[in-house]
């Protein structure tokens, strides 16, 4: 459920951050808060950072080190300028009375700020997460009360986040939940079977519906049209001529490596002589 508004992007370094400040949560600590980083433009906000943000909670107040937060801020801009706080977190699933107090000291550090609520816990039977505004209600002159409304939640992610994805969805079918990092021929060996069988779905579905099996789709048209114009035009004799240039330029560079690290350690052991 959603309200028109901004589409929240989310990247997956920032939900393994909050998984991990929950984690390392104090004893007794029922949840974690922390600032959320990123940022916006005029129909999305993403968020790309996030750093925990150490607070005490009990049934009649909230203390949250604001001091902290802070240094932490200055100490990331320092690093990515272009990150901003665009709001803050929170584990559980639901929104508590103590959610309306932060969300003030969030609403002085940055304009209309998200809430983005991630079930750690699991109560749904699934990590929930959600992103909310919040809005005033009320009538003037009266008492003015809160209320957060939902946003659409999309996950999006850098190429480099892209492998680390990868890499955790491939240890959910094995026994002991744990996969080591393979080698770069073996990573290019996976690309090349995954974008064959790519193809291969393609082509069985231009067959089908070439031959009258399934309904032309016009969207898919449009993509597999993009798809072709995308690759450059240039005969086999040219490719190969390119591509064993490649080659011999990687192995150069890898014999250069090694040789530089062979002289390194020779060097060492002279000098210790």
């Amino acid at each position: 459920m959603s309200v028109s508004g901004p589409v929240v992007k989310i990247h997956p370094v920032v939900l393994a951050s909050i998984c991990d400040s929950y984690e390392r949560r104090n004893e007794g600590a029922s949840r974690v808060i922390g600032t959320l980083l990123g940022t916006v433009d005029k129909h999305s906000i993403e968020v790309t950072n996030c750093f925990s943000v150490p607070h005490n909670e009990s049934e009649d107040e909230v203390a949250v080190d604001m001091e902290f937060a802070k240094n932490m801020y200055e100490l990331h801009k320092r690093v990515s300028p272009t990150e901003v706080i665009i709001g803050w977190y929170a584990t559980g699933f639901d929104i508590t009375e103590h959610s309306v107090l932060i969300h003030e000291y969030y609403s002085r550090e940055a304009t209309n700020p998200i809430h983005l609520t991630m079930d750690t816990a699991l109560q749904s039977g699934k990590m929930s997460i959600r992103a909310y505004v919040s809005a005033q209600m009320g009538v003037p002159g009266k008492t003015v009360g809160v209320m957060f409304t939902p946003l659409t939640v999309k996950y999006v992610y850098y190429d480099t986040e892209r492998i680390g994805v990868d890499l955790l969805q491939r240890t959910r079918v094995l026994p002991n939940r744990t996969k080591g990092l393979t080698s770069d021929l073996s990573q290019v060996g996976c690309s090349a079977a995954r974008l064959q069988d790519m193809l291969t779905t393609m082509l069985a579905y231009i067959d089908d519906v070439l031959s009258g099996k399934v309904a032309a789709d016009n969207s898919v048209g449009r993509f597999l049209m993009d798809l072709v114009n995308k690759v450059p035009t240039i005969s086999a004799e040219d490719f190969e001529n390119m591509l064993n240039s490649n080659i011999n330029d990687l192995l150069m560079v890898t014999y250069l490596s090694n040789l530089t690290q062979a002289q390194i350690a020779l060097n060492e052991k002279l000098v210790l002589l």
